[in-house]
């Protein structure tokens, strides 16, 4: 993330209160002073909707008056009166933008909704004021061209090239004409990727399978079975059973319902999100977004956006990404016809005649992992319940590099349902504070992700501890059952722990130095992943929620031998979307008749994927590329998988997965200097060397 140009491109929704915009200046805003609370995490109880207008309003003001006195002053331009200043320029506006954004994801109203609308072309227009400023880069010019004279350490030579390469990138050297265009063209994509954003979570709610009858309950656990009624009811249906696209939801009910009919209404309502030709439709705005994206790389000299894009990360350049990718999709594309073949001769034994669909995989995926490996996702559930899981991870993170987790009961949450955990170093330092919201609801958007309410910082001189968060959408608790997670989940934690530590253990002196490329940032997290599914770790908190026993010896391998099944469908899904992605961004031109629909089948078609495999995410639902954040960089999974793989083989190497040294080491070469050196650079330092694609086929049973 980039400092002080953040804010436009966080674009989303929060939740919930009407009120009046008022207390522009009130010491009754909470982000006009500093936070009294513990640790001064945000003070979510006392902030309320009328607070965020006049909060955005005053930090823009004063950052602007921040950028008047950076201009004025008489001094000769110099690292620390310019470079510096600009870095710490914002405090306000960062402020109320990590709540708003962060919250947004979260707990969404209408109210919330259009107030993104409202911010996102004022908050694009600040961000362009300060990057399309002549004078403030005819300064920042100067001091980058004069650098030698100021003897800068390592960390200020990557603030000051980073600094000078966000104006270049955000338009500086434009011609005013041509800077006028852009402004137009970043304010209207803001709207537009908040818009797709918007429409993807009404679209996700919108759709509700209501059933009746018992026998439609065919095949289904008693806990999804118990929690569809529960939905049920909360929504008036009392006596019946729902089910939702949320992913706790559809994902078991395709797992298990015997019901194909019901499979496919399923699964065709999941796949077309945003394609239903209504209000929510996504279509268009894909649309104009491609077009605008690609107006912006050529109005910038590049000819395409990936062009534009991927200069600035890892992978460099488009053919780079389509080499890992083609290196990837080949033995992915071959596993998943072998996995095709046992699915079809499955379905097959059970008398259904026909060829095997997109709605049957994961239905014939579980009855083909039962026959061949004597498991399934049910027999797994019971050891995983959420909160051994979580402590696992907390387990793992203490036996790599010694911090502890302690559970905070009075501290302000960003919402009831969160729950709070102080973050020590082994000598007892506070390293930060870590929030966790784990259940899925209707104001919150899909999917789980980690951001930070505060990032970590410096004032003077004194490290600024972060505040970070993982927010989830997993199986809720129903009945007396607590909440059960599938491997899958638990494996989704781990990832999310992941980010969390990275942020946890950044230590930077700038914020314009604490982001790494989009294709390093998965590194941590994907990392954290092997060691889910460990024995040594399972031994520790893979506990049966009733009997407490931990998971028999048998099961364990059952789980390690199954665990590689699969893989073909989960890779080529994968690939696909990252293929999906790349094409709407190496468009050099736009067609006047283009058809997102036709485009999307014409990319799935010259890949040779099969029909019952869709790409992971289709376009009008697709808000990694589409929403901003991954766009022209959804590979970054799969290019980070090198990394992970590569790096889980160096504690291998020693003999013992905990490894105190390599962890060490990884702290210091990867989790802690932010972007102050160069990512492979980074890498190579920790590892020796570069990685090769091999340990991440041997990892997915792809060789």
């Amino acid at each position: 993330m980039k400092r002080i140009f953040i804010m436009a491109g966080l674009i989303a929704v929060l939740s919930a209160c009407n009120g009046s915009e008022k207390d522009a200046t009130s010491s009754e805003n909470p982000f006009f002073t500093e936070y009294s609370t513990p640790f001064g995490v945000p003070p979510f109880d006392k902030i309320k909707i009328e607070h965020y207008k006049p909060a955005f309003l005053k930090g823009m003001e004063e950052q602007k008056q921040e950028i008047e006195t950076i201009l004025n002053q008489r001094s000769t331009p110099d690292f620390e009166n310019t470079i510096v200043a600009l870095d710490r320029s914002g405090h306000l506006l960062k402020k109320v933008s990590s709540v708003f954004y962060g919250l947004n994801s979260a707990h969404t109203s209408e109210e919330m909704q259009a107030l993104s609308k409202e911010l996102a072309p004022l908050l694009s227009k600040h961000r362009d004021d300060i990057k399309l400023n002549p004078r403030l880069f005819a300064r920042v010019k100067e001091i980058y061209n004069r650098q030698k004279e100021f003897r800068l350490d390592k960390e200020q030579t990557a603030l000051l090239e980073e600094t000078y390469k966000e104006f270049v990138r955000g338009g500086a050297d434009l011609a005013p004409e041509k800077q006028e265009k852009l402004r137009a063209i970043n304010s209207e994509i803001a709207l537009l990727q908040l818009t797709f954003g918007q429409n993807m979570l009404k679209e996700t709610n919108a759709f509700q399978l209501v059933l009746e009858k018992q026998e439609d309950l065919a095949g289904l656990p008693v806990s999804l079975i118990t929690t569809a009624a529960e939905s049920a009811k909360a929504a008036g249906k009392e006596g019946k059973w729902m089910f939702t696209l949320h992913n706790p939801s559809i994902m078991p009910f395709l797992q298990f319902s015997e019901r194909r009919d019901l499979r496919e209404k399923m699964l065709e309502a999941y796949l077309n999100r945003g394609n239903n030709e209504n209000e929510a439709d996504n279509k268009e705005v894909v649309k104009k977004l491609v077009a605008l994206r690609l107006q912006k790389a050529q109005l910038m000299g590049y000819n395409n956006y990936a062009a534009f894009v991927l200069e600035d990360r890892m992978a460099r350049n488009e053919a780079n990404v389509y080499q890992l990718l083609d290196q990837i999709w080949k033995p992915a594309l071959r596993k998943a016809k072998e996995e095709a073949a046992d699915l079809q001769a499955a379905m097959k034994k059970d008398g259904i005649k026909g060829k095997l669909q997109s709605w049957d995989w994961r239905y014939y995926n579980e009855k083909v992992m039962k026959a061949k490996f004597d498991i399934d996702e049910n027999q797994l559930r019971p050891y995983f319940k959420l909160e051994n899981v979580r402590e696992g991870m907390f387990y793992v993170a203490n036996r790599l590099y010694g911090i502890t987790f302690t559970e905070l009961k009075d501290i302000p949450k960003p919402h009831e349902e969160a729950i709070a955990f102080e973050c020590k170093e082994i000598d007892g330092t506070h390293l930060g504070v870590l929030y966790m919201d784990y259940f899925p609801r209707a104001g919150k958007r899909g999917g789980v992700w980690c951001s930070t309410y505060r990032s970590q910082t410096y004032k003077d001189s004194v490290r600024v501890a972060p505040v970070v968060t993982i927010v989830c959408n997993f199986t809720k608790p129903s009945g007396d059952v607590p909440a059960l997670l599938s491997p899958d989940e638990a494996s989704t934690l781990f990832h999310e722990f992941g980010h969390a530590l990275h942020n946890l253990f950044k230590d930077v002196r700038y914020s314009g130095v604490s982001g790494v490329p989009r294709d390093f940032v998965e590194l941590p997290s994907q990392l954290m992943e092997h060691w889910v599914f460990e024995p040594e770790v399972l031994n520790v908190y893979a506990k049966h929620y009733q009997t407490g026993d931990t998971m028999p010896k048998e099961l364990i391998e059952k789980l390690r031998e199954s665990g590689k099944y699969g893989q073909g469908f989960a890779t080529a899904e994968r690939i696909q979307a990252s293929m999906l992605d790349m094409a709407y961004h190496v468009i050099k031109e736009i067609p006047a008749d283009f058809d997102i629909i036709k485009f999307e089948e014409s990319v799935i078609k010259r890949l040779g994927a099969l029909s019952q495999i869709p790409p992971r995410y289709r376009t009008t639902y697709f808000n990694h590329t589409m929403g901003g954040g991954y766009t022209a960089g959804y590979y970054s999974y799969m290019w980070a998988e090198v990394l992970d793989a590569d790096s889980y083989q160096a504690f291998i190497e020693t003999g013992n997965i905990f490894d105190s040294e390599t962890a060490a080491k990884f702290r210091k070469y990867v989790l802690t200097p932010g972007g102050i050196e160069d990512a492979m650079v980074m890498y190579t330092n920790f590892r020796g060397a570069e990685p090769g694609v091999e340990p991440l086929l041997k990892n997915r049973g792809l060789n």
